[in-house]
């Protein structure tokens, strides 16, 4: 083969190589806002979900702007940040729990001995989402919870009823758990068994856990208890672990307990 002819194919592959690399970040370009809406959507479903929330065939973003009230907490002293205190970044309605914990000054690196939930640090401040029921009244409570499983790390979330004390749901909207096994922290039957379990003891001890194998249905435990995830023994103990983590005094614990104890805010 001629240098002349070397050089054309040269040419010419590279040539194939810039127009393809185009038209791929063009069409990334051009995907990205439909991919933030979906984003945006799957959260929202997955809000309403774990808030046990029906949508009844209506668009979730109407049930969720109608039923749901985002507010911001500072997880520490589980204090209830005033709007005057919103800033880009610390705003209820873009929050973005991994690019939180990646702005140092909201910040939170967790002691080796107490995280429990594996994820080394978390936001100061979280985004809480309180259900809204009839009169106005607050129903459930929604909260985000987050930890190590086998493979992954796992975003879902929790709610409670509005005694703070009974599991109203759960849900995971994303992992990367082994399908069939911890990834059954998909499956709807494993998530409708977590609906009336108790979460807290009448001393407010977190009491809710998963355990290894089947929950016997006779045994006074019964009533805090979840069936494991069968032939996934430490996506199980991820699972108990991440949720143990953010209902104890050091995660929503001192949110926990305001409210309890009478704790409220003004309606915003």
């Amino acid at each position: 083969m001629s240098s002349d002819s070397t050089k054309k194919t040269v040419l010419v592959a590279a040539g194939v190589c810039f127009v393809c690399a185009i038209l791929v970040s063009s069409t990334t370009v051009s995907l990205a806002p439909k991919q933030a809406v979906n984003k945006t959507l799957d959260r929202i479903q997955n809000i309403l979900a774990a808030g046990d929330v029906e949508a009844n065939n209506q668009d979730p973003q109407l049930i969720y702007k109608e039923k749901i009230k985002p507010v911001l907490i500072e997880v520490e002293s589980g204090r209830i940040l005033d709007k005057s205190e919103y800033t880009a970044d610390l705003n209820p309605e873009k929050f973005d729990i991994k690019k939180m914990v990646n702005i140092s000054e909201f910040t939170y690196q967790i002691p080796s001995s107490e995280d429990k939930a594996g994820i080394k640090k978390r936001p100061k401040y979280m985004v809480i989402y309180e259900v809204i029921g009839e009169n106005e009244g607050v129903e459930k409570y929604i909260f985000p919870i987050y930890g190590k499983g086998l493979w992954s790390t796992l975003y879902g979330f929790i709610s409670l009823d509005k005694e703070l004390k009974v599991v109203k749901g759960i849900t995971f909207y994303e992992h990367g758990e082994t399908p069939g096994l911890g990834g059954e922290v998909d499956n709807p039957n494993w998530k409708e068994t977590w609906k009336g379990k108790k979460a807290f003891n009448e001393d407010g001890k977190v009491i809710i856990q998963v355990i290894k194998g089947k929950v016997d249905q006779g045994s006074p435990q019964a009533e805090h208890q979840i069936d494991g995830l069968s032939g996934s023994t430490l996506t199980t103990r991820g699972v108990d672990n991440l949720v143990r983590y953010w209902l104890s005094e050091n995660g929503y614990g001192p949110f926990l307990k305001s409210m309890r104890e009478g704790g409220n805010h003004e309606k915003i």
